[in-house]
């Protein structure tokens, strides 16, 4: 099956409206997901039927109830949404087939998968706090300045020996890890659970995600896949088709993975590096590169870029470090960032800038696995593209031991922390519009009161006799 389906493969994986349509009529698919990314960084939609997609039109889409985009990690319907709410009875949007995401899932017997965009009921208004729509406003931003943005990013994630049904039942406690000792860069630790990751990276190269490498991350069970560099957009739906497909696979396997930022406070925190580049929409090159004969390899517009980012990480952090556990992973000489500096090819700063000549770039290293890719890429984007704007200077480079500094700027150390950032931001708005702003800052606090609600076993086991 995978050999037949791969033969029609246009670029590894993408496919064409038409090319769907034959592959359907000639019974190599027949069942095609039609999904979109939800605040939390999930791919949700439905399947939809071979015969139905011959029968009608998918360019006109499918609908969805709107409190998809609005509610919490356990799918309830909060309160104080402006646009998806029971006084207005929780109505439908659609979405609409971009067809350049369509891909054959290698994994899945025939089945298909197009990322979609969400529309108002008028087929034609995006709505604005899909977050698929607000990494395009921000690419539409940045496409005006004449810049196209690359990026990438790289996963860590832990892999269990678990079902999720078992982990489930267990409470997620006294998981067995899928290793013993620590992995990083050990191949010997790596051969252990080599035949799932090597099929995971075959799997992923067929459906046109090109996978650059994977090594054992650094705690029991950890591991680390790097994707490749693709324009924002591309690369942010490869993230999230890699981590659902990912979750699937390991369904398959009889296994379970989490790219939680900090799945328990012993072990090592899960990141979600960033890398970004900006490119000249006309010519192609990487704006970031000053030149051969600049005094300094980056270029002004590089520097401003980057002055940007640094100035408004603390404003935008709730893209960076979506949830309460985001939080935890912070903590000094953990490999995780506490401090909003930038360095050359120094991992304790929160900025690395790496690469040379049309291969430089920067590194974010703030963001943990559990990112939305959507909300954390439009964020750089955006602050990035303030900092041209208003030509902000970019302080020198740190040397030295970021995390041993007290007098820089720190990452939020919370969510509570980080709703007051955003809450006091002047640029939040101006940067994503008042309907995003709200909306977000809503769902940060709706989990944060969930959270501050939930009485831990750790708060027992400390005060219940002692009290």
């Amino acid at each position: 099956m995978e050999k037949t389906l791969s033969n029609y493969s246009e670029a590894k994986g993408t496919s064409t409206k038409n090319k769907l349509l034959q592959l359907i009529k000639e019974g190599q698919i027949d069942t095609v997901i039609l999904g979109f990314c939800d605040m939390q960084g999930r791919f949700m939609g439905k399947r939809v039927t071979g015969t139905y997609c011959l029968e009608n039109d998918l360019d006109t889409g499918t609908h969805f109830c709107n409190y998809l985009l609005g509610t919490d990690f356990e799918m309830n319907v909060p309160e104080g949404y402006e646009s998806m709410n029971w006084n207005d009875g929780y109505g439908d949007w659609i979405a609409k087939p971009d067809w350049d995401t369509f891909k054959v899932i290698p994994w899945l017997e025939k089945t298909a998968s197009i990322f979609c965009d969400v529309y108002e009921m008028d087929g034609t208004t995006p709505v604005a706090v899909a977050p698929r729509n607000i990494l395009k406003s921000q690419l539409k931003k940045a496409a005006q300045m004449g810049f196209q943005p690359y990026m990438a990013s790289e996963l860590e994630f832990y892999l269990f020996t678990e079902t999720y049904e078992t982990a489930h039942e267990k409470e997620y406690r006294s998981l067995q890890t899928a290793g013993h000792v620590n992995e990083d860069y050990n191949l010997l630790q790596g051969t252990r659970n080599e035949p799932l990751y090597q099929k995971i990276r075959q799997y992923m190269d067929k459906a046109g995600i090109p996978i650059e490498s994977s090594k054992g991350e650094a705690y029991y069970g950890q591991h680390e896949i790097n994707l490749k560099y693709a324009d924002a957009l591309k690369a942010a739906d490869q993230h999230l088709f890699f981590k659902h497909g990912m979750k699937e696979i390991c369904i398959q396997n009889e296994r379970s993975v989490t790219f939680m930022s900090k799945p328990h406070h012993e072990w090592t925190g899960s990141s979600g590096h960033i890398h970004l580049s900006l490119t000249n929409i006309h010519t192609g090159k990487n704006v970031f590169f000053a030149g051969e004969d600049a005094s300094s390899s980056m270029s002004k517009t590089m520097q401003h870029f980057m002055a940007g980012v640094l100035s408004y990480t603390r404003d935008f952090s709730l893209f960076f470090a979506p949830n309460v556990n985001s939080f935890k992973r912070f903590s000094p000489n953990s490999w995780a960032p506490v401090n909003i500096v930038w360095s050359k090819d120094n991992r304790s700063a929160g900025y690395r800038v790496v690469g040379n000549d049309n291969h430089l770039r920067f590194e974010s290293r703030i963001p943990g696995a559990d990112m939305n890719p959507y909300l954390a890429y439009s964020a750089l984007i955006g602050a990035g593209l303030l900092g041209i704007e208003q030509e902000l200077e970019l302080s020198p480079e740190f040397k030295g031991n970021a995390y041993a500094d007290p007098n820089v700027k720190r990452i939020p150390s919370s969510l509570h922390e980080a709703i007051m950032c955003w809450e006091n931001s002047g640029v939040i708005s101006k940067v994503l519009g008042d309907k995003v702003a709200k909306h977000y800052l809503h769902a940060a606090t709706v989990e944060q009161q969930a959270f501050d609600r939930f009485v831990s076993n750790w708060e027992i086991a400390r005060y219940f006799e002692q009290c």
